[in-house]
């Protein structure tokens, strides 16, 4: 399982990566994987705000519905209406064409609590036995 090198990961499979003030948000390699085909997303407005740990939005697949986790405190900049109109791109490119919302991060310390991607890499793996 690939965990591109310039992000951070959180332990419910959201990946993030920053750009100055900006944190774009996906869910994983592995989260796309444990869910099959993904069918459905809802993700916040731009201008709403969001709050590590909490629940931003949600993925439906053919298997089940799940929660889609804050890695950071933030607004939502900007939305990707490209994959809820095709969320299989989850699927297809998690890391690329899939990116969820971008969040001016408000407190760029919340950065610290979030995994590299040899410490997911691992923590991945323990969780899929």
């Amino acid at each position: 399982m690939s965990a591109p090198a310039n992000l951070k990961y959180t332990k419910t499979h959201e990946w993030v990566l920053v750009e100055g003030d900006v944190g774009t948000v996906g869910i994983t390699d592995h989260a796309q994987q444990e869910l099959g085909d993904v069918t459905y997303l809802e993700l916040p407005d731009t201008g709403e705000s969001v709050s590590a740990g909490e629940p931003f939005g949600v993925v439906e697949s053919v298997k089940a519905a799940t929660d889609i986790y804050a890695p950071l405190d933030g607004e939502v900049v900007e939305r990707n209406d490209g994959v809820i109109d095709a969320p299989e791109v989850v699927n297809s490119s998690p890391y690329e064409g899939a990116w969820l919302i971008k969040v001016r991060i408000s407190d760029p310390a919340q950065l610290d609590s979030l995994m590299d991607p040899a410490e997911y890499s691992t923590y991945a793996e323990s969780a899929s036995h």
